[in-house]
């Protein structure tokens, strides 16, 4: 995928950006050098800080107040990166109902927001609207996952029969999880999982789970419409120096496993060995596994954290689906739909009950 440069699109969008913060100082605004971007204002409730952001990040206005920047400023797109209520729901969902009314298509963080319910609401705003609105699940968009994708959709790999994935995260108490303002660490966390999970398999028809109290660590079986099975493994307690994720996906006689996000491994389809008889490890050049992990000795653009994290990527897909008026393929509503049916799942039900999220049609 070769990049071109801000300042090489003849065609770029009128945006606003709304959110002041660290996470979109570093890792959001510096996409824009990428994409199809023409920054004219951005908005804060701190007006130093939205100062500040616009000086740096080539803004010419800075506001405090979104609905007077929206009414002067008339972007035809904007960005959201914002917190969290006092009473734990997810600000950038009301900010992205204001926007869609205004006919601005919409890029905002994730979460999404905290219910389905959130959810259905922005699906008739963007329809009636007309207008985009894409969530930033940078996962499905790393060069990673996206290459795993592609390895499964290949005839040698044969159907998705299982999927292990581990996350560093904690599972709260039931009792914790009643209350919204508790949990706002795990529905952040749980869309960088679950959109894998989504984007992989497809639909989880069903799941059970199990959580140990000294760390919150949880074990969830999944059940996918396909039929295939998965664990999600959610690692509370391990390390900070450890590599956070690990990734495994099983086909037929093959399967792929990604590590720390940017080792690859592809145990292709092989014969074997002969067992007892076999001098040497070492199976055929043709049916050896495939290996691929970045060098981080150059200054290439897919050192950037802003690549390999896919950052660069979600934002691309967002601006050239709306200039070329193609529907989005990833970030959709309904993938956020999905993980939020995973999350309000662990929210409602206890540790060793059979929990139906997509229920199988009956005949």
């Amino acid at each position: 995928m070769s990049i071109t440069y801000n300042f090489e699109y003849k065609d770029r969008l009128k945006a606003c950006f709304i959110g002041a913060g660290g996470h979109s100082f570093r890792n959001i605004y510096p996409t824009f050098q990428y994409a199809p971007i023409d920054l004219v204002a951005i908005c804060d409730l701190n007006e130093a800080k939205a100062e500040a952001y616009a000086s740096q990040f080539g803004a010419n206005n800075y506001y405090t107040n979104y609905h007077e920047m929206f009414a002067k400023e008339l972007p035809e797109v904007v960005f959201i990166v914002a917190s969290y209520h006092a009473n734990g729901r997810v600000q950038a969902t009301d900010i992205a109902k204001d926007a869609l009314k205004a006919g601005i298509h919409v890029w905002m963080e994730k979460p999404t927001a905290a219910t389905t319910k959130e959810i259905k609401e922005l699906m008739t705003l963007s329809k009636e609207n007309k207008c985009y609105l894409m969530t930033g699940l940078k996962k499905i968009f790393m060069p990673s996952i996206e290459k795993v994708k592609s390895l499964m959709e290949s005839s040698e790999f044969g159907t998705p029969s299982s999927l292990y994935i581990r996350y560093p995260e904690r599972l709260p108490t039931f009792e914790e999880r009643q209350n919204l303002r508790n949990i706002t660490g795990f529905l952040d966390h749980i869309f960088h999982p679950g959109s894998i999970i989504n984007y992989l398999m497809g639909k989880i028809e069903s799941m059970f789970y199990q959580r140990e109290p000294h760390n919150g660590g949880c074990i969830a079986n999944l059940k996918f419409s396909s039929g295939s099975i998965g664990t999600l493994h959610l690692a509370g307690g391990i390390a900070t120096s450890s590599p956070l994720e690990y990734l495994e996906v099983v086909g037929e006689g093959a399967n792929i496993i990604v590590e720390n996000g940017v080792r690859i491994k592809y145990y292709r389809k092989s014969k074997g060995l002969g067992y007892g008889r076999s001098s040497t490890f070492l199976v055929d050049q043709e049916e050896a596994p495939l290996y691929w992990e970045p060098e981080f000795s150059l200054g290439q653009l897919y050192n950037k954290n802003i690549f390999y994290l896919g950052y660069v990527q979600e934002v691309l897909h967002f601006c050239q689906s709306i200039q070329e008026e193609k529907s989005l393929e990833k970030g959709t509503l309904q993938d956020s739909m999905e993980i939020l049916k995973l999350f309000e799942a662990f929210c409602q039900t206890k540790e060793g009950n059979l929990i139906e999220i997509n229920p199988k049609k009956q005949p």
